[in-house]
């Protein structure tokens, strides 16, 4: 339930009084407060709140039940975009970002040389895999601790945020200098590391499971929010179905839909929605014209030989030419909401 107040200054004095009540009933209260208005969300049993009672309130505008089973995630709840600021670069509400790495840490020259290619072509953030969940257990499962070790000191040369996956909670120590902690398609509904993951300020990026509805991409949100931790991050990274021509088939429609229901950045990965290369390139364009926030990219300086994902990945130089079209798409699509 949503009550919106009237005015930008509400009665202090008031509103104590109306929140007092609230929480008598066990319902727990959570202000927004935006340019033009204060809203206060209602989380719990709401059956039980006089919907009458506190319209007929003289601070109370309007007072709305909210159908969705999420709430914190639910844009009704809070109309302004949010923004995330990940060490001074803001993601969301019109600030776009590109993210690119390697899958996966392999050396210090790799990582090294990767961060400092990604950087000089425009990406704002590095991504790189110390943990690697693989469907195969003897794939290579990354550095791990080490792995770590070398994305800080990619970032150290660069100053580039970091982006890097947790698998389990017990891990979460070694993630204490990393800037984004990335949760993984296969982890999406691990709810007991969600809720870990509510009760730490660091931003999260949610990726959506690989058969996963949006309501449902929703919810695990829902779990890290209810915790306290209101920095997340949504990526849309394609969806398994009956098509075989591409590794997943990347959902367009969900950035769109996600904005709509949310108000939370919506970024996306084609790499690991295409599978191949060369399809990274044309469904970037297509995020971007969408609406999407930013880009999550996988950059390898020697596709080839990579330890993980190498039929997906972007030369340097294929990126740097990705992150110009970008620009430019994204100036265009500026200059049509204009």
């Amino acid at each position: 339930m949503i009550v919106t107040l009237k005015g930008n200054n509400p009665d202090p004095k008031k509103v104590e009084l109306l929140t007092t009540w609230l929480e008598g009933l066990a319902i727990r209260t959570h202000f927004i407060v935006g340019q033009h208005q204060t809203v206060i969300g209602l989380i719990g049993d709401t059956s039980v709140v006089d919907i009458d009672l506190i319209n007929s309130l003289d601070i109370v505008q309007n007072v709305q039940r909210i159908q969705e089973p999420y709430k914190k995630a639910n844009r009704k709840f809070h109309t302004d975009d949010t923004v995330i600021d990940i060490n001074g670069i803001k993601l969301g509400g019109g600030n776009f970002q590109i993210i690119a790495g390697p899958c996966s840490v392999e050396s210090r020259e790799q990582i090294c040389s990767i961060a400092q290619s990604v950087k000089a072509a425009g990406s704002t953030m590095l991504r790189g895999g110390a943990f690697k969940p693989r469907t195969s257990p003897y794939s290579f499962q990354g550095m791990q601790a080490e792995g770590i070790e070398l994305l800080l000191e990619a970032k150290r040369l660069t100053g580039l945020p970091i982006v890097s996956e947790l698998m389990n909670i017990s891990h979460l120590p070694l993630f204490e200098e990393v800037d984004v902690i990335q949760v993984g398609a296969r982890n999406m509904q691990n709810f007991e590391l969600l809720k870990e993951l509510g009760m730490i300020k660091k931003p999260i990026l949610l990726k959506r499971g690989l058969a996963n509805t949006l309501e449902e991409l929703l919810m695990s949100v829902e779990y890290i929010m209810a915790g306290g931790n209101e920095n997340v991050i949504l990526c849309e990274r394609g969806i398994r179905t009956f098509e075989t021509a591409t590794r997943n088939t990347l959902d367009i429609s969900a950035i769109p839909i996600l904005h709509n229901k949310t108000h939370l950045p919506v970024i996306v990965d084609p790499s690991h929605a295409a599978g191949i290369s060369s399809l990274v390139r044309p469904l970037s364009m297509a995020a971007i014209a969408a609406g999407a926030d930013g880009l999550i990219i996988e950059v390898h300086n020697d596709p080839s030989q990579a330890l993980c994902d190498g039929p997906q990945s972007l030369t340097p130089e294929a990126f740097d030419h990705l992150a110009s079209d970008a620009h430019n798409v994204l100036q265009l699509m500026r200059g049509f909401k204009q």
